[in-house]
């Protein structure tokens, strides 16, 4: 008997697995990227998540809470986490839709310098926000002290709220950049024609189009915000969040176990904010690109509106200029903040010392990881998008998951996961390789691009596709020949925010990295522990300049600026 069901077993599998295949070829080129989405989704980010709740169960399988140090203490991180969460939010969200309607809406004579402004908090290495902060306005502050003779503790929400409210900013950025440039003018030349004044349109026609953006930017710069783990660590001093309390959980007390325990509680909020954003947007339409003729984006034409919008945008900018460049100023010093003697040592020694190889290895796995993460995005977005099937919720939030989670928790995850050959040895033991870097890269990368993605393929009108096929087209051949052009200010975004958030991740790969490959975030996190600062600060700079070189590449590469005359609803109708 035992035998028989030794043979047998395999034998219904295998049917198993080949009815399974047969339903997905079934439903054509959709069914095979709507399985390749859930692998993607279930392999390396379902499973990593499970083997951390499973390490946060006790032995009868329930949280054991009184791991936590305190219920009265964790309830108020948790207060704090998600107060900041909402505070960053909405400062980030308004401050990106601030910048982009500068960008798209006004005809500000500088938009290409403010456009490179705006993308430098993206391509930020950990701490050096925060680092800039303290320099400039902490007790002994350059600003703060020196300039206004005031020994301020910029410590806590206060400071947390400005490192995390300029980091996350871009996200929110890039997307309602996108999205203004797709948007049908003609929408608003109609409210015009009625009457409507410009603040009246803005409101009634395009703020309520750009919900999905809205939403999304929201959903993105909170989960970021909770789950951040560098600026928690250096500016958090009293205020505890979530993140800082797993950080110390797994550095300072060593109990994997109680981290996982705080990282189940960080996804609560996370679900919360996501099934939000879900439930109000799912039934309504915001078809902005329908392939009909359309004008270009309509600028703002009063100066009570311009006038307000670009100074706001100015002192933004401003503002961004001061903490990097006084990022910069440190890496050209002997002692930053203290002894303002100019040297080149510091960054002698990134480009020409202990740096080198550590520049190297992060450029060469960032540029491996990019166009999976950008793929692997797109991919599950027009599956979410596209059609209407069993799950397709769950998919979502699944691949928002991946920036929910601290980072240093998807590294413990994957290794978790990986430290041992998968799938009876089909997917070999990756902890200690290169691979495992690239995958945690792209994991951590895949929700920014997938929001992105989303955001765009939500304005298309599903008669452009239908159109294509109508005329003979396949359906390959129908998104790659409409609908890939179209969302070309997506995939562009999605590429940069793949490789800067590769280039400078830290949380999860500290636990990953190994003598053989080397990443520049790490070592800037040495020589921070060990006080060298202006070395640290001369990888930050080291770092960004890498970043915005590729990012000038990319644009090169794909013909795409942000300042392109054509709106894409012109482009489309020719």
């Amino acid at each position: 008997m035992a035998t028989t069901q030794h043979v047998e077993g395999p034998t219904g599998a295998s049917r198993e697995v080949r009815r399974i295949w047969a339903t997905i070829r079934g439903q054509g080129a959709f069914g095979i990227l709507a399985a390749l989405s859930i692998l993607i989704i279930v392999g390396f980010v379902i499973f990593p998540t499970v083997e951390i709740i499973a390490r946060s169960l006790g032995a009868d399988g329930r949280i054991e809470w009184d791991r936590l140090a305190g219920a009265t203490e964790t309830v108020g991180t948790i207060r704090n986490t998600i107060w900041l969460g909402v505070l960053v939010g909405i400062i980030g969200t308004i401050a990106g839709l601030v910048m982009a309607l500068v960008q798209v809406r006004t005809t500000f004579r500088f938009k290409r310098t403010l456009h490179l402004i705006a993308l430098i908090p993206v391509i930020s290495p950990p701490f050096a926000v925060a680092m800039s902060v303290i320099t400039l306005f902490g007790r002994s502050g350059l600003i703060s002290k020196d300039l206004f003779g005031v020994r301020y503790d910029i410590t806590g929400i206060d400071g947390l709220l400005i490192a995390l409210s300029v980091s996350f900013m871009p996200i929110a950025y890039l997307n309602f950049v996108g999205m203004l440039q797709a948007f049908d003018s003609s929408l608003e030349e109609a409210a015009t024609d009625l009457g409507a004044g410009l603040m009246y349109r803005f409101r009634t026609v395009v703020l309520p189009l750009l919900a999905p953006g809205l939403a999304n930017s929201f959903l993105l710069i909170f989960v970021s915000a909770i789950a951040d783990l560098g600026n928690a660590v250096l500016l958090g001093g009293g205020f505890d969040v979530l993140s800082s309390r797993i950080y110390l959980a797994i550095i300072g007390e060593f109990n994997l176990d109680k981290a996982a325990v705080f990282s189940v509680m960080l996804l609560v909020p996370s679900l919360l904010v996501f099934s939000a954003q879900y439930f109000w947007l799912r039934k309504k339409e915001y078809i902005t690109v329908t392939g009909k003729p359309a004008g270009e984006p309509t600028p703002f034409n009063q100066r009570s509106v311009t006038v307000p919008l670009i100074s706001l945008a100015l002192f933004m900018a401003a503002f961004v200029v001061l903490i990097y460049g006084y990022i910069v100023v440190g890496a050209f010093t002997q002692v930053w903040n203290i002894n303002f003697t100019p040297t080149f040592d510091n960054i002698a020694f990134v480009v020409r010392g202990a740096g080198r190889e550590a520049l190297f290895d992060t450029v060469t796995l960032a540029l491996i990881s990019t166009p999976i993460s950008a793929f692997a995005g797109l991919v599950i977005a027009f599956v979410i998008t596209q059609r209407d099937f069993r799950g397709r919720g769950l998919l979502d939030f699944a691949s928002v998951l991946g920036v929910a989670i601290p980072g240093t928790i998807i590294g413990i995850g994957l290794l978790l996961a990986y430290n041992e050959p998968v799938l009876w040895g089909a997917i070999p033991k990756l902890s200690g390789t290169a691979a495992i870097l690239v995958l945690a890269f792209t994991v951590r990368s895949l929700p920014g691009v997938v929001r992105v993605a989303v955001g765009a393929l939500n304005q298309l009108s599903g008669s452009l596709e239908e159109a294509s096929i109508s005329l003979g087209a396949t359906p390959a051949q129908s998104f790659r020949k409409v609908t890939l052009p179209l969302i070309r200010p997506a995939v562009f975004s999605s590429l940069v925010w793949s490789f800067a958030r590769s280039m400078t991740s830290l949380s999860p790969i500290i636990f990953l990295v190994t003598p053989q490959w080397r990443i520049m975030t790490a070592q800037i996190l040495n020589e921070a522990d060990q006080g060298r600062f202006g070395n640290a600060a001369a990888y930050s700079v080291v770092l960004v300049s890498v970043v915005l070189v590729a990012i000038s590449l990319l644009a090169l590469t794909t013909g795409f600026t942000v300042n392109d005359e054509s709106s894409m609803s012109t482009r489309s109708a020719k």
